[in-house]
């Protein structure tokens, strides 16, 4: 199991020098874009037509199972794997096997940075999910976002959600020092306080054990692969299942 400074250390590496910040923008957005249709990953929405775009979810379980939203960019989307194969499924088999089962919302965009989830959260909260599973900023770090945007919007998608009534697990990130060890520092920091400052849940990491090693993602050495997803999976499903209890 890698540690998160293995995984800095081993994403940092694969950074060739010759990249700058522009151009790691310009890499993620055409990864962003270039979907395998196979793939079940699914691309960001034009502005205003969320509805369009329906986020994935399981089928219809009996009336008293609990919605789960999972709330995300490529990460929760699944990017070069199936919707199927991406941790947020793969969490709902894990629950469902411990006699916990819960009805799986895909909302993961990939590419979004939290703004963009911030902004579709009012039709997500429509469906009266009993939980938010929040996986945003990653894309933010990556693109030198502001930091104090970031954390605005984290706070507003978490509060907004508890004030619909549901409750909220926050899954952290780390970037690699990119930017500076200021801001990556900076960026981590990010996450327990927002859940300290809301009270909601969090998983400090969410690709502890999975960042960092090769088998374990895709090509680019950012997303996982299928049987990284899994490990993912595990990652969140314990802290799922005591928000649901």
């Amino acid at each position: 199991m890698s540690s998160p400074q293995s995984f800095l250390k081993t994403f940092y590496a694969r950074t060739p020098p010759f990249l700058t910040p522009l151009a790691l923008v310009a890499v993620l957005a055409l990864a962003a874009c270039d979907r395998n249709p196979e793939s079940g990953a699914k691309p960001a929405p034009k502005p205003g037509a969320e509805k369009a775009a329906a986020p994935m979810a399981s089928p219809p379980p009996a009336a008293d199972v609990p919605k789960v939203i999972f709330l995300g960019d490529s990460l929760t989307a699944g990017l070069g794997v199936s919707v199927d194969e991406a941790f947020p499924a793969r969490v709902g088999e894990i629950l469902a096997a411990e006699g916990h089962p819960i009805q799986v919302i895909n909302a993961g965009v990939s590419g979004d940075i939290s703004a963009g989830g911030s902004s579709r959260l009012a039709w997500l909260l429509s469906q009266k999910p009993a939980v938010v599973v929040v996986e945003l900023g990653a894309n933010d770090g990556m693109r030198g976002q502001p930091l104090a945007e970031l954390e605005k919007n984290l706070l507003d998608v978490v509060r907004r959600s508890q004030a619909a009534g549901a409750k909220v697990l926050i899954l952290g990130m780390k970037i690699p020092p990119n930017y500076g060890k200021d801001y990556s520092d900076g960026f981590e920091a990010i996450y327990p306080r927002v859940a300290k400052e809301t009270g909601a849940a969090l998983v400090p990491f969410l690709l502890e054990g999975v960042g960092g090693e090769a088998e374990l993602n895709q090509a680019d050495g950012i997303h996982p692969t299928a049987e990284g997803h899994k490990l993912v999976a595990k990652n969140v499903a314990p802290y799922l299942a005591r928000l649901l209890e």
